[in-house]
């Protein structure tokens, strides 16, 4: 069984530095995929937009800047209030939005106490998944008819 942690949430679209727009959104973490956090925007259309990122990217970007690439996150103070700001990339544009630092945190809090940070491999079943497909293989030069071509030796000068 997995465990979902979720958390509703309105994030700011900065437009300028005067003026944002609200953005619904939603926050999830799922024990089945340990090293995400996913993001949900509600922006009025047909589909939400969806962001799926690192969760070490989210944590660490609480307490200083982080990211490279599409994603980065940082903490900041703006009358008064601390928030985290991400900024989205991608080759429809770019995005920044600021959440209230509080509620993120918290909501982090939440996922680390799920799966805390070192434990998510874990949870992946690489294990079980690699024990699985060894035992395939092994059942494999059972069947009749010998090896799998791929499994023969080269012809000489080949």
């Amino acid at each position: 069984m997995h465990t979902v942690v979720e958390r509703e949430l309105e994030l700011g679209l900065v437009l300028s530095p005067e003026r944002s727009v609200p953005v619904p959104a939603r926050l999830t973490y799922r024990t089945d995929d340990p090293y995400a956090v996913h993001v949900t925007f509600h922006i009025g259309s047909d589909t939400p937009v969806r962001w799926t990122f690192a969760r070490e990217l989210l944590v660490e970007g609480v307490f200083r800047p982080c990211g490279d690439g599409d994603v980065r996150v940082w903490p900041t103070k703006f009358d008064g209030r601390s928030l985290v700001c991400v900024e989205l990339d991608s080759p429809d544009g770019r995005a920044l939005l600021e959440a209230p630092a509080a509620a993120v945190s918290a909501w982090l809090e939440r996922t680390l106490r799920v799966v805390p940070p070192g434990s998510e491999q874990g949870l992946l079943g690489l294990d079980k998944g690699l024990s699985d497909l060894l035992a395939m293989a092994s059942t494999d030069d059972l069947l009749p008819g010998g090896p799998r071509p791929s499994d023969e030796a080269p012809e000489a000068g080949a």
